[in-house]
């Protein structure tokens, strides 16, 4: 199982870096609207995904539940990802980064990357520690106080429950509107001007990465949780004491974090930055616009450590509820990239 989520991981590192979607100038621009390049292979690819997701369910291959809502128990079921999409969006328009293409910036020597990165794991490491433990509270709280209350139906999770329609007419009003929206756009603004190749390729190639991540691990593309699990990983070490590691007792019933996230991040830099060295078209120079990208150290920590939270918020990131939830026709997913474009270009107009 470590094979294959390396593996795949760096595929998926390898094909960010292919796609462009990388590059702080394609993110930025995306969310002010001066170009939709990064739009234009996002939506290519969970179409991709769309196909691939509903296939191989329908052939009894792989089974996949639509990413349920983050209820937080503020004001709706779906509270934690409306907020959580908008901080989402904030951090990337203040850094320039997105949870996983902040690795592959890193692997390539993108400055900013760097803060963002380290941003995002200090994020990740605040919402373990303390934001979890109080939103958890916070919940259970909300549940307690409505136990006398008759219990209100629970929203659909996806499209074909909210419109009573088929796997198979989801599926087809999916691709067409996608396609619709990605030829207009290229009508509209072509592709970006940082493209090496085209964005509906590049959208292809990280499809291409799904299909083999459902294939060899039947399992969806995500990288976001890794800021959590690193969190999980300091508070484990921190509050272990020799004693807990000398009573197996207590060294079984303390819950040893996940590392699946931490490899699968690991292999993502690994390929974003191997594929650079062997394909040198694709990757950027030192002294590149992208290397040495406008965005102040101190901004792009801020922008990683929020898009860390929103994405902890909101139950993924843009590769969670973006490609792969939106490719399960997840409501909570649609809600969540929502706000994090309304988000985010705000954020890019006061910028």
């Amino acid at each position: 199982m470590a094979a294959t989520t390396a593996v795949t991981g760096a595929a998926f590192g390898a094909a960010l870096v292919a796609s462009g979607v990388y590059q702080p100038a394609v993110i930025l621009d995306q969310l002010t609207w001066e170009n939709c390049h990064m739009l234009q292979a996002f939506l290519t690819a969970t179409a991709a995904s769309a196909i691939i997701t509903t296939t191989t369910q329908k052939i009894g291959y792989a089974k996949f539940s639509p990413r349920t809502y983050a209820d937080r128990g503020w004001f709706a079921p779906y509270d934690g990802n409306v907020i959580g999409g908008l901080a989402l969006g904030a951090g990337m328009a203040l850094s320039g980064a997105c949870p996983g293409t902040v690795l592959a910036q890193a692997a390539l020597g993108i400055r900013s990357g760097y803060y963002a990165l380290g941003g995002g794991l200090l994020g990740g490491t605040v919402w373990a520690a303390v934001l979890r433990p109080r939103v958890d509270s916070w919940k259970k709280a909300v549940v307690a106080k409505q136990a006398d209350k008759p219990a209100a139906a629970s929203p659909p999770t996806n499209f074909q429950g909210l419109f009573g329609v088929s796997n198979t007419v989801a599926l087809i009003g999916l691709e067409v509107t996608f396609a619709a929206i990605v030829g207009a756009s290229l009508a509209t603004y072509g592709p970006g001007p940082e493209a090496k190749i085209s964005p509906v390729v590049g959208g292809l190639i990280i499809g291409l990465v799904q299909l083999f991540s459902v294939a060899v691990r039947k399992s969806l593309l995500g990288v976001s949780t890794v800021y959590e699990d690193v969190g999980d990983w300091l508070l484990y070490y921190a509050t272990s004491s020799p004693s807990d590691k000398k009573d197996d007792d207590k060294a079984v019933a303390k819950k040893i974090p996940a590392i699946n996230s931490i490899t699968f991040s690991l292999a993502i830099y690994a390929g974003a930055w191997a594929f650079a060295l062997l394909v040198p078209y694709f990757g950027v120079s030192p002294s590149s616009a992208a290397a040495t990208s406008a965005i102040s150290p101190a901004v792009a920590a801020l922008g990683g450590f929020t898009m860390a939270i929103g994405s902890r918020i909101a139950g993924g990131c843009t590769s969670g509820h973006g490609i792969s939830g939106m490719s399960l026709f997840s409501i909570s997913s649609y809600i969540t990239m929502a706000s994090a474009f309304v988000g985010g270009g705000l954020v890019g107009l006061l910028l």
